[in-house]
């Protein structure tokens, strides 16, 4: 009896069922294989690696948790992260109010509208090195044309790229150039407002504002959460800019984690050392992600 049940119980599945589940795997093989291959290997090895160190020439040589340690004292890695955290915490609020104020205007009922729209997503298409090049371009000393601009209200040029205290300004001015997605994601989102909310809240005398704060902005808050997440993950990662423009000067201002990870890499050939700041790097953006997501709850709205 308990050998009939046994066998009921893993009896294996109808053929017509089997083939549906190897042509399903069959047709995702090639994306199974590419993240097994491009991402789970590269990590799995990674890990192993932190432990080690590596010249790329010779064979690694197992140092326990030396580079772990040195992660923690090095005053270099510690200045890396201290700028990505400046550029996250300046440029990510500003990216979002931006975006949502252009959504907003870009809602209404106005002429070449479709025009206004590609023309800020635009910038999303274009590559990083060939924007790099062009704010290079932009905030030239000499011949850039925003010191071009502030001549005309009679401000001195500004040396941007080669001045400390004005290089994470200048970066986080350059990121307002790619909120495309953002606004585009908030236009989405803007137009599955009822339009009956807004009318119900004019017959009972609610302005403008009003509507803003008790309609508009709760009901985006989803999306507005969304794109603060990716906005924080994308900006930790700021690596091409950097690496074109000002190869982390001037005296590493802009100096951002994954461009000093991959110089400790790939210039220095310290892959071991590399591979722990890279895992470090990992664990602070997914606590920043998991504190989001425990903060969301207070004060992002969910219709159901």
């Amino acid at each position: 009896m308990v050998s009939q049940t046994n066998t009921q119980r893993f009896r294996l599945p109808p053929k017509a069922i089997l083939r549906e589940w190897i042509a399903g795997y069959l047709f995702a093989s090639p994306f199974i294989i590419g993240f097994l291959v491009f991402t789970a290997f590269p990590m799995g090895y990674s890990v192993w690696l932190a432990f080690h160190k590596w010249d790329l020439l010779t064979a690694p040589r197992f140092v326990g948790l030396e580079n772990i340690v040195k992660m923690f004292q090095d005053p270099v890695a510690n200045l890396a992260l201290y700028n990505s955290g400046f550029y996250t915490l300046f440029a990510v609020p500003i990216q979002l109010c931006i975006s949502f104020t252009i959504a907003m205007a870009l809602t209404q009922k106005l002429k070449f509208r479709d025009f206004y729209r590609a023309g800020f997503y635009l910038p999303i298409i274009v590559p990083l090195v060939a924007s790099a090049v062009v704010w290079q371009r932009v905030f030239h000393y000499e011949y850039g044309i925003l010191n071009e601009l502030l001549g005309w209200f009679g401000v001195p040029a500004q040396k941007w790229l080669f001045d400390p205290p004005l290089a994470k300004p200048a970066f986080i001015f350059m990121s307002f150039w790619m909120i495309g997605r953002q606004m585009v994601i908030f236009i989405a989102g803007l137009g599955n407002i009822p339009q009956s909310m807004y009318e119900a809240a004019s017959l009972d005398g609610a302005g403008w504002w009003r509507q803003l704060t008790k309609i508009t902005i709760p009901m985006m808050t989803p999306l507005i959460f969304y794109n603060m997440v990716i906005a924080i993950i994308n900006s930790f990662q700021t690596f091409v800019p950097a690496l074109i423009m000002t190869d982390g000067g001037p005296e590493r201002a802009t100096l951002f984690a994954v461009l000093n990870i991959y110089r400790q890499g790939f210039n220095y050939f310290n892959m071991g050392y590399s591979a722990a700041l890279s895992w470090e790097l990992f664990v602070i953006v997914v606590g920043f992600t998991i504190a989001q997501f425990v903060i969301s709850k207070r004060w992002v709205y969910y219709e159901e």
